[in-house]
């Protein structure tokens, strides 16, 4: 009698393919440092664009953008008049 027939073939197959599966549930999948070090950096710099424009608009929203800028008053002219040029006498 043979130890090669059909029924003893599936029983290691099916025996080997649960070993395979065991062993790849136990391995975990390695991420490579250089990617991990991008997605912190991406993290970091989405975070600061965010604190920015949340800083912005809490300004606006405030209303200190004018006060800020220098412009109080921004009605009253400061410093000299400007003058436009004479017209040109038609000949």
């Amino acid at each position: 009698m043979s130890i090669y027939n059909r029924r003893n073939a599936a029983v290691g197959y099916v025996a080997l393919k649960a070993m395979q599966r065991a062993i790849d549930k136990k391995r975990r999948p390695r991420r490579s440092g250089l990617r991990v070090a991008t997605y912190v950096g991406l993290g970091l710099v989405s975070a600061g664009i965010l604190a920015g424009v949340l800083a912005i608009a809490l300004r606006r929203r405030n209303g200190d953008a004018l006060e800020d800028s220098g412009f109080e008053d921004a009605n009253e002219i400061v410093g000299e008049y400007v003058t436009a040029p004479e017209p040109l006498p038609a000949t």
